[in-house]
This record gives C-alpha cells, sequence and structure tokens, in this order.
C-alpha cells in the first residue's frame, strides 16, 4: 500500500487517489483531506449496500472553479462552474457492483464555498454531501426524473444523519439555488 494510502476496513480494497489542484481546500479546516474524502465516500459505499471486499478505484480532483468551468464545458455542453463532476467509467445502474475502477470526481473549491455560505452550511457540511452526491452518480444513481431525484435525495439524507450531518434539503435550503442546480 503507498504512503499516505488511508485504506479502511470497511473497504480496504477501495484505493483513493485525491489530487489537491487548488490550495484553498487546505485553508478549509477539515484536517486530512484523504481520510475526509474516504469517510463521505465509505459512508455512502455502505449505504449504497456495496460488498466490503469491493476492489475499485476512486479519484478524487479538489480543483477551482476555472477547472471545472473547462471540464463541465468540454463533456457536458455547459460553459459554467458547477460544484461538482461525476465521471464514471462505466454506467452502472443502481445496485451494479463496480469494476477494478470507479471513475472520477471534481470539486470546485469556489462554489462549493459559496453555496455553503448562501446556504448558511458549514463548509465540511456541504463538501461532504457533495462527495456523497458525487458518488452516487458514479454508482448508478440520478436525479433527471423526480422519482429518480426522490430516491437518490432521501439516500442523500440517510448518508449524512449517519455522518451526523442534518438534512441538506431541508427548509432552510428548500429554495437555495444549489438544490435546483443539482438537477440542471
Amino acid at each position: 500500500m503507498p504512503d499516505g494510502d488511508q485504506r479502511s476496513a470497511a473497504f480496504p480494497n477501495l484505493a483513493l487517489a485525491l489530487g489537491v489542484e487548488d490550495e484553498a481546500w487546505e485553508g478549509e479546516g477539515l484536517g486530512d483531506l484523504e481520510a475526509f474524502a474516504r469517510r463521505a465516500i465509505e459512508a455512502a459505499l455502505q449505504s449504497a449496500r456495496m460488498p466490503a471486499g469491493l476492489a475499485s478505484e476512486l479519484s478524487v480532483t479538489l480543483a477551482d472553479d476555472g477547472t471545472v468551468r473547462a471540464l463541465n464545458a468540454e463533456w457536458r455542453g455547459k460553459d459554467k462552474a458547477t460544484n461538482v463532476l461525476s465521471f464514471p467509467l462505466v454506467q452502472l445502474a443502481v445496485g451494479d457492483v463496480p469494476g477494478p475502477l470507479l471513475g472520477d470526481l471534481i470539486l470546485a473549491h469556489e462554489t462549493v464555498a459559496r453555496e455553503a455560505r448562501s446556504e448558511g452550511k458549514p463548509f465540511a457540511h456541504h463538501f461532504t454531501h457533495l462527495l456523497v452526491h458525487g458518488l452516487l452518480h458514479l454508482i448508478g444513481h440520478d436525479h433527471l426524473v423526480e422519482a429518480q431525484a426522490e430516491a437518490m435525495e432521501a439516500l442523500e439524507i440517510e448518508i449524512l444523519r449517519g455522518l451526523g450531518i442534518p438534512d441538506p434539503y431541508g427548509e432552510a435550503a428548500e429554495e437555495a439555488p444549489a438544490r435546483n442546480a443539482k438537477r440542471a
């Protein structure tokens, strides 16, 4: 196991490749960013009933708005920054077990920070929610139609509750632009 690789007992065969491209992430008081991300990702995998022996690799890149905007324009045809982009290696259906390469998550610091402030949430809570949200996309969840959105949101709420984080879709977040942006 490489230095810095913090595999856990829950998913000992899950390799997490964390890249920090914008040092602003380091200033958010989250401590060890790899351990922070792994906690959210493993909680999502457990709640989604992925097998503990899952042998896969996930890349998480902590970037800035410019990087995410360029990727969003190139891959989704949307020339704007967004909070998180999910790039699955293979499109999975809900319940499918991923192969050896799960995919990539890329998060934009400025957007995540701005949304957390505007929604009155701690940065750590919003970041955790977006890691969970992005991971669920990688394992087949989506929110393109209302029934899918409700199921995905319910799972997100369950996962976050298990991590001690309040419902991100609660009354205070109901009118927040970030909620609507996630469905765009």
